[in-house]
């Protein structure tokens, strides 16, 4: 609280700006806007207390400047001022007002509007309008309004007009609804001005309002009534450009392009046209390239606006056929810059214009947003004369467009491998080292989006070409390339296929380390790390030629020049550590280590890569070493906490301020516009965090128990990070940490290393754990992130679930609705898309593998719910209960294979683990489970016959009548002649485990003298495992009690049962046991004791030589 004396002095200085005389006011304004920080805040805190203390007389002040004072920067600061009173948010005084001051305002507002001449005054006085007409229109707060701005519309002041449509505009944003009624009215207002005005601004203001009108109409066949005025909005554009006004062909470009992105089909009717012309500035070169990109940018928009428009840009073969050739054109814009060749410095894109950087992006785009299909085959028609001309700008552009295509072009691309490689391997032969550079780099591109089907088919030729482009000392910046090209390239590759090339490779490298370059000693350090990662154990052999190398590097790279090339070092050692293990590393380990230590204790400064480089290395390291690290975990841990709770360094502006970020003044720096904020955001800092908080998931992953001294610090640091919205590789490491550290608290107490912490500890943890996961996840707008909280979340469960409490039970449960229901609309809303006019089939490709997303996702929460049946058993049924409404429907026939499995999962699990408190679900689920037994889809069966043995394991006479359909639903899986097929051998497994348990529980249901024998001639199984298990274990003990219907009349099913128990220990521990395995043999010495000899031998004879001779040597030993 203020003293009593400053109060004081405030209400006289108050008395003294709201009196008759200006000047104070407007003192205190100007103060305002003062750069002096003592003047201004002192100015803040005094308009603070006007407005508390007397808000009417400081807003009717306001007012009045803006609308008369001389000053222009005056009048301009008091909108700025009014608007914020005026707005709806935490200093929102309009209400407090009285009737008269309320009254005076909107009628001194609506006066200053035709007064004021000032055209940056003017916008900041239609901001203000806005502001406070879109707060108080919805109440009918101010009804001469809307009848002054249409006077306004049809005045025949251009100043008037180009404030009435700038209002409008922002309207339709805040209150569009309001305006709907006015449909007619604006519509013939719109066309008159469009068509008729002769004034640029009023047009682009025009344009801005019927944009914004159409985003803000719900139903289609409104703004269906706008399709007469695209030809007129188009016609503002060419009417611009033909009057040499760019400048306002730009705004109005900038507008197309936010409808294209957010209504694109408005524009399918005339797509035709409107396309046309856009391609038609692109190819303009008269005009400036500014203009040309933001045509560029429209088309591609349109491209890319799949979820509103699928398909529609693929009708239209000839334009893009043109955008094209208008790309590649542009990338021809490119010069033959000396210091591309000195290779001093990491110019890599030296010479390169804007229209060149715009090519690429866009090629890149709008291959992944058009597909291979549609793309390749425009490709192929133009990139062959680009490399049969004589220009090496033409072969750069071929080759850089290949690899700008390719990741969008994937699969059409790898049926189409050989002409792409051939073309550019033959342009390494290239007389121009750019062009030699760009074969390579589309070498690496095309490693990363082709492999692993490129690494496999024409390793023969892409090895030996990189090898000899590694030969090229008269170009540095070549020789550099192809070192990290075989980076791309390995990592998509298998240590057989780089194993004969090792030599070679590794050679060659040795030789680029000592390069007098640096750039290229750090493409040799690259590409070694790549290879030692892939080749792993096979790079031994190497280890004594490289390794010293890489220490004289780290020990003497020391210059600030050299700060890249010691991180590669370190970067290359802890890999090649790792690939040839602790016994062959351990002796150089220790002094690596030493160096690392002293570099961490100095002062690095706060742009060196070093960091990061060695957060990463030490992590390596340890898994290198394991628990043999732990002595370094005092010195690694402090730094690698502060990096992971860097706060993010972010700059907010409002979006439509003129200081606006230059994004590309600084390139550490992101933007995003949120609203109407534009927020920047330091991506320096944020890769940091992610790479620190990475690390901290390694280490609890590979210390277990021994990273318990580290766990509280830890768990602080990261729980909160799973709302860490500025970065998924941040959210995502967070998640995976979570079972990693209670994991390593659950060893550390178990094993007596918790200080003599006990289970009190571990709930504790999963108390702040588990509740802020299962927060996370409705807010996580990223799937793939959404099915790694739910996996983490299960792994949890298995850790720690018997520690839960009911709330926290009932609270995931609650989630897992939310996930469901939330899972579901996304599905209903890609149905939807899948309806639109041009949907094609790439577009359904597309659609699919979204939904592969979303199986995960699913999978995930049978998952869970499977670990909580299992874990609370009988106790978890209410919960059972409140989800069946959500669970049932994914029974459907309309649903996925994958939906049908996972309830049938959840169902069988509920009747394994509940047994008896079950059998009150059986009337609902069995006919659908019996049903789900004969499937289309081989993974439904396998869940469905598994649940029958089940339930005729427990059901008891619940199962009973259903005895007869049961068998003859598992008779159809077991007889199918492709049973055994590699995708249907765990269902048919299932199948005979289920029918061997209606075998033991149901026997006197059953013609026991078929079955019995049905179910032992489909013995041995050796599909899954488990299941194998249990069967040859029942079948064990059917014979220890000598079951009649299993040795049949006479002992003749005998010589069967020695040849199952043969295969079975012929298959060593697979398929059954140890404890079944030695009751198998017991069984078998029984039988050559006591059969008779002639049965014995016939017994033999039946059997396969090889399986006799195993038999002997395990009966005989």
């Amino acid at each position: 609280m203020m003293n009593p004396s400053s109060t004081q002095v405030q209400q006289a200085q108050l008395a003294m700006i709201l009196g008759s005389d200006l000047a104070p006011f407007e003192t205190l304004i100007s103060h305002l806007m003062s750069s002096s920080n003592d003047q201004r805040s002192a100015a803040e805190s005094l308009f603070n207390f006007a407005k508390q203390t007397d808000p009417n007389s400081i807003s009717l002040k306001l007012a009045h400047t803006l609308h008369s004072s001389p000053q222009m920067e005056l009048r301009a600061m008091s909108a700025i001022l009014l608007r914020k009173l005026l707005s709806r948010d935490d200093s929102y005084i309009y209400p407090q007002l009285t009737p008269q001051t309320q009254s005076s305002i909107k009628s001194i507002l609506l006066s200053a509007i035709q007064r004021e001449d000032t055209k940056s005054i003017i916008k900041k006085l239609c901001d203000t309008v806005s502001e406070l007409a879109s707060s108080i229109l919805p109440d009918n707060g101010w009804p001469e309004f809307l009848p002054f701005m249409f006077q306004c519309v049809s005045s025949d002041s251009p100043k008037l007009q180009e404030a009435a449509f700038l209002i409008f505009a922002q309207l339709a944003q805040y209150i569009g609804n309001m305006l709907t009624p006015y449909i007619r009215e604006l519509h013939t207002v719109f066309l008159q001005c469009l068509t008729s005005s002769s004034n640029a601004d009023v047009k682009i203001a025009a344009l801005s309002a019927v944009i914004n009108f159409i985003q803000c109409l719900s139903n289609s066949s409104d703004r269906d009534r706008f399709q007469d005025l695209l030809p007129a909005m188009m016609h503002t554009l060419t009417q611009a450009l033909n009057n040499g006004q760019e400048v306002t062909a730009q705004e109005a470009l900038e507008l197309l392009i936010e409808l294209a992105g957010t209504e694109p089909r408005f524009l399918r009717r005339q797509l035709v046209e409107v396309v046309g012309s856009m391609l038609q500035i692109a190819e303009a070169e008269s005009l400036e390239e500014a203009t040309r990109h933001l045509a560029i940018e429209f088309v591609i928009t349109l491209a890319e606006a799949r979820e509103r428009a699928p398909g529609m840009m693929r009708k239209l073969p000839q334009f893009i056929n043109r955008l094209f050739a208008i790309l590649m054109k542009m990338l021809l814009d490119i010069e033959d810059e000396p210091v591309w060749h000195s290779a001093e410095t990491e110019d890599e894109d030296a010479g390169e214009t804007s229209n060149y950087s715009v090519g690429q992006e866009c090629l890149d785009r709008l291959s992944i947003s058009l597909g291979g299909n549609t793309i390749v085959p425009v490709a192929s028609e133009q990139l062959p004369s680009y490399m049969a001309a004589p220009e090496w700008q033409k072969h750069h552009a071929a080759l850089i467009s290949i690899a700008q295509i390719a990741e969008g072009c994937t699969k059409v691309m790898i049926k189409n491998l050989d002409r792409v490689v051939s073309m550019v391997l033959s342009s390494f032969q290239d007389p121009h080292p750019r062009v030699r550079w760009a074969a390579i780099n589309a070498v690496g591109q095309l490693s990363t989006d082709l492999g692993p089907d490129l690494q496999v088919q024409y390793h023969q030729q892409i090895l030996p070409a990189l090898a000899g482009a590694m030969d090229d000392f008269q170009n540095p910046r070549v020789q550099a390339h192809a070192a990290s090209a075989i980076l791309n390239f390995s990592e998509n590759c298998t240590p057989e296929i780089l194993l004969p090339y090792l030599d070679g490779i590794v050679s060659k490298l040795l030789v680029l380390l000592q390069n007098g370059k640096q750039m290229v000693q750090e493409g040799a350090l690259t590409a070694l790390a790549s290879v030692a990662d892939s080749s792993q154990e096979h790079f031994q052999k190497y280890y004594d030629a490289v390794m010293p190398y890489l220490k004289a590097i780290l020990v003497n790279a020391t210059d600030k020049s050299k700060r890249m090339l010691r991180a590669k070092a370190m970067e290359c050692i802890s890999l090649v550590g790792m690939a040839v293990g602790k016994e062959k590393f351990r002796n150089d380990a220790k002094q690596v280590m030493e160096v690392l230590m002293s570099l961490q204790g100095s002062e690095l400064e706060s742009d060196d890569p070093t960091t990061s480089y060695m957060l990463q290395a030490w992590a390596r390291l340890c898994k290198c070493l394991g628990q043999d690290f732990l002595p370094y975990m005092n010195v690694v841990m402090p730094p690698l906490l502060h990096s992971a709770q860097l706060k993010p360094d972010v700059t907010i502006t409002s979006a439509d301020s003129d200081n606006e970020i230059d994004e590309s003044d600084d390139e550490g720096m992101e933007t995003i516009t949120l609203g109407d904020k534009r927020i920047g955001i330091k991506t320096s800092v944020l890769e940091e965090k992610a790479t620190a908080c990475n690390m901290l998931c390694c280490y609890a992953d590979e210390l277990k128990e021994g990273f318990y001294p580290w766990i509280d610090q830890v768990a602080s640091t990261l729980v909160p990070l799973l709302k860490f919205y500025f970065h998924e590789e941040v959210r995502r490491a967070a998640v995976s940490a979570m079972p990693e550290l209670l994991r390593s608290a659950k060893l550390a107490v178990e094993k007596g290393l918790a200080q003599g912490r006990n289970e009190a500890y571990i709930k504790q943890l999963s108390d702040y754990i588990v509740p802020a996961l299962v927060e996370a996840l409705p807010k996580e707008p990223d799937t793939e992130i959404c099915a790694s909280m739910l996996d983490a979340l299960n792994e949890c469960l298995q850790i720690s679930g018997p520690l839960l409490d009911q709330n926290q039970v009932k609270s995931i449960v609650d989630e897992i609705k939310q996930v469901i229901t939330a899972s579901s609309s996304r599905k209903r809303e890609r149905a939807e898309r899948s309806k639109a006019e041009d949907f094609d089939a790439e577009e359904g490709e597309l659609l699919k593998e979204e939904n592969e997303q979303e199986e995960e996702v699913f999978e995930q929460v049978g998952e869970i719910l499977g670990s909580l049946i299992k874990t609370f058993k009988a106790s978890f049924l209410p919960f059972f209960d409140e989800l069946s409404s959500y669970l049932t429907p994914m029974w459907g026939k309309d649903k996925t294979a994958d939906e049908r499995r996972v309830a049938i999962c959840i169902f069988d699990d509920v009747a394994e683990q509940c047994r008896e408190a079950a059998l009150k679900y059986y009337e609902t689920y069995l006919p659908f489970l019996l049903e789900a037994c004969n499937d289309v889809n081989s993974d439904v069966r396998q869940a469905a016959v598994y649940g029958l043995g089940v339930c005729a394991e427990f059901g008891g006479s619940m199962f009973k009548p259903l005895v007869g359909e049961a068998l003859s639903r598992l008779n159809v899986v077991i007889r199918d002649p492709n049973a055994l097929q590699s995708d249907n051998v765990m269902a048919y497994d299932n199948a005979v485990s289920a029918l061997g348990k209606i075998c033991q529980f149901h026997r006197d249901n059953i013609d026991s003298s078929q079955v019995v024998p049905a179910w032992l001639n489909c013995l041995p199984i050796k599909g899954d495992l488990i299941e194998a298990k249990v069967v040859h274990e029942m079948l064990c003990s059917m014979v220890e009690r000598s079951d009649r219907e299993l040795l049949g009349p006479n002992n003749q099913y005998l010589p069967k049962i020695v040849s199952v128990f043969a295969e079975v220990l012929c298959a060593g521990k697979d398929l059954a046991t140890e404890h079944t395995v030695a009751r198998m043999v017991n069984l078998l010495r029984q039988l050559q004791k006591t059969l008779p000899p002639a049965t014995l031998a016939s017994t033999w004879s039946s059997l396969q030589p090889q399986l006799q001779l195993v038999l002997q040597s395990i009966l005989s030993s």
